[in-house]
């Protein structure tokens, strides 16, 4: 075994505490608080949850409860939650300061929530220029319009 972090039917999992943007620190260090890797929100739930992480720029935080929405929502859901998850991943790039991760990320999440009406049509337009804003102010627009 390499050490890893698993839950007791093996599956990977990363208990490390994570600072505000999302980066893992010693096991030892303290951290800002986590999603639950278990956490199974409903559609409202996972919006409402995201734009108040959001509101705080905790952007790799939107990410877990999106992503948590995604592993548990039906299947023709799947697309929005993960390319919403995808776009807040690419925020927390733009924060650590890199864009052109941010970029890819933004595109990817914006092709899966394209064909899902408006808000997402929207979004996934916007997303394709958030790569060239201030962390902050893509994090705004993001939210705003979630």
């Amino acid at each position: 075994m390499n050490g890893r972090d698993r839950d007791p039917d093996g599956r990977p999992r990363n208990r490390r505490p994570r600072d505000a943007f999302g980066r893992p620190l010693p096991h030892d260090a303290e951290g800002v608080e986590r999603v639950p890797e278990d956490y199974a929100p409903g559609a409202e739930e996972a919006l409402s949850e995201a734009r108040r992480l959001l509101a705080e720029e905790r952007p790799f935080h939107a990410h877990e409860v999106l992503e948590g929405r995604w592993k548990n929502c039906p299947g023709p859901e799947r697309e929005l939650w993960q390319g919403l998850a995808q776009i807040c991943v690419g925020l927390t790039h733009l924060q650590r300061g890199n864009p052109r991760g941010a970029a890819t990320l933004f595109t990817r999440g914006a092709d899966r929530i394209s064909g899902y009406g408006m808000p997402y049509e929207r979004i996934a337009r916007v997303a394709h220029g958030l790569d060239e804003m201030e962390a902050g102010e893509a994090i705004a627009r993001v939210r705003e319009l979630l």
